[in-house]
């Protein structure tokens, strides 16, 4: 009898403890940075993203379906909601009853459309035209002491954020 018959090979060789550790750091390095952002993530900055998204998917919408879009904002009740200038009331009745509700902590201080005084409370809304241009806008939220200032420019598609709270009329 040979001794390697008797002997047992019941381990893993070092390429295959090799290839498991890497396999797992790889794993880790894709998961962890999105565990850590989603944990850490400020709600302040997640609602900018949200209105920032919501406005370019609007100004994209208008354009592609020539018909006009409204970002309808409750400041009263920290709440947004988007419709069609084309909808019924119906319709919009059922949008406002799902509006994007902003995190407790989160308020919208004011609202200043190119045109109109600042709004501090009740309802004001920014029109998205089917030509591809936008009614200028000033958005101002808060979280406590933090403040962020969202542009909206009627020509370009991008909006301008900044991370304080930037006082200025629209066209001045």
């Amino acid at each position: 009898m040979k001794e390697n018959d008797s002997m047992s090979h019941n381990g893993f060789t070092l390429i295959e403890l090799t290839v498991v550790v890497f396999l797992i750091g790889l794993m880790l390095l894709i998961t962890v940075p999105r565990v850590r952002d989603t944990m850490l993530t400020d709600g302040l900055e997640s609602t900018v993203n949200y209105l920032t998204n919501t406005s370019r998917v609007l100004r994209n919408d208008a354009v592609r379906n020539q018909v006009n879009y409204v970002l309808h904002m409750d400041l009263d009740n920290h709440r947004i909601w988007t419709y069609s200038t084309d909808m019924t009331p119906e319709a919009r009745e059922e949008m406002k009853a799902n509006p994007f509700h902003f995190p407790e902590e989160i308020t919208i201080q004011d609202i200043y459309c190119y045109g109109k005084d600042k709004i501090t409370d009740g309802e004001a809304t920014v029109t998205f035209f089917k030509k591809g241009y936008v009614q200028p806008a000033v958005l101002h939220l808060a979280r406590g002491d933090k403040s962020f200032t969202l542009i909206i420019n009627p020509f370009l598609s991008t909006i301008k954020t900044y991370d304080k709270y930037v006082d200025f009329q629209v066209g001045d």
